[in-house]
């Protein structure tokens, strides 16, 4: 009896290790999917001004990317996009803000476009830092709104946690990678073996600006719940917005997508006045 006890946790020690290695050497191909572009690679879209910006970050790193540029800004949008292909492709949702009124400053990360350097956790939050402190230069911070989109949101919130932006955007976040891992292999130790460290849900406890949550009623990879859960963390400033039937890479297809951030972006603080409201009423008595 106590051989086949010792069999089946053999096994059970052999497939850990075996997922755990396909988890830590090949993570980086789940969680990137990145484009590259060629040096002379030329930026353009329609109804949109972009001016491309490189800047060296660390030794043998670096950072390429896009000011979008309006007449009279309101402020500026600083915008994390998701895990896939380069901002050749995700700069034409600068749109999106630039017609409110907002500039966008769009990076690409390492590996990515036309970004260079070895592609860890800690770099890329530093390559973000960075981008955030050139943005500081120019606007105040009164006047910087993070945007979080996917893997984004990671980054994005670790900005507004570390920084004093005016208010920070998530789109579609991931709750962190842990979980997203999880969610795949429910039964997996993977915390040993997890190269890139993004839990968005930390960052979300030490932000102090206004928090708002973008998310799909039907988002199959990162689902709903993974929005409400986040929302909790940081309730006195967390408010969530459902776009109903979208999922998650279709969310800004959406007219209510495009409400939500006109609410947001047009948002005003009005004082509730509790003794003409149904605020302090229970249903109960």
């Amino acid at each position: 009896m106590k051989i086949d006890i010792y069999f089946i946790l053999g096994i059970i020690c052999a497939v850990i290790l075996i997922l755990g290695g396909l988890i830590y050497f090949f993570q980086h191909k789940f969680f990137f999917q990145p484009e590259k572009l060629s040096p002379d690679f030329k930026f353009a879209y329609d109804h949109l001004k972009a001016e491309e910006k490189t800047v060296e970050t660390e030794p043998g790193v670096k950072i390429n990317y896009l000011h979008f540029q309006i007449t009279n800004p309101k402020g500026v949008v600083i915008y994390l996009k998701g895990n896939t292909k380069s901002i050749k492709g995700w700069g034409k949702f600068a749109i999106d803000f630039t017609r409110l009124g907002y500039e966008v400053v769009m990076m690409d990360y390492r590996g990515f476009g036309k970004s260079t350097g070895k592609r860890t956790s800690e770099g890329m939050k530093r390559d973000s830092q960075f981008i955030y402190d050139i943005v500081k230069e120019e606007f105040t911070e009164d006047k910087i709104v993070l945007y979080g989109r996917s893997l984004g949101a990671g980054f994005a919130a670790r900005l507004a946690a570390r920084n004093n932006p005016r208010l920070l955007i998530l789109t579609s976040p991931l709750y962190s990678l842990l979980r997203t891992i999880h969610r795949y292999l429910p039964f997996m130790p993977a915390k040993p073996f997890l190269r890139y460290n993004m839990p968005t849900f930390q960052y979300l406890k030490e932000v102090r600006c206004p928090i708002k949550i973008i998310h799909g009623s039907d988002d199959r990879l990162v689902p709903i719940n993974t929005a409400v859960d986040l929302s909790e963390i940081n309730p006195e400033l967390t408010r969530l917005y459902v776009i109903l039937r979208a999922g998650h890479i279709d969310i800004h297809q959406f007219e209510e997508y495009h409400r939500v951030m006109e609410e947001i972006f047009g948002e005003r603080k009005v004082f509730i006045n509790t003794e003409t409201t149904s605020l302090n009423y229970s249903h109960r008595k």
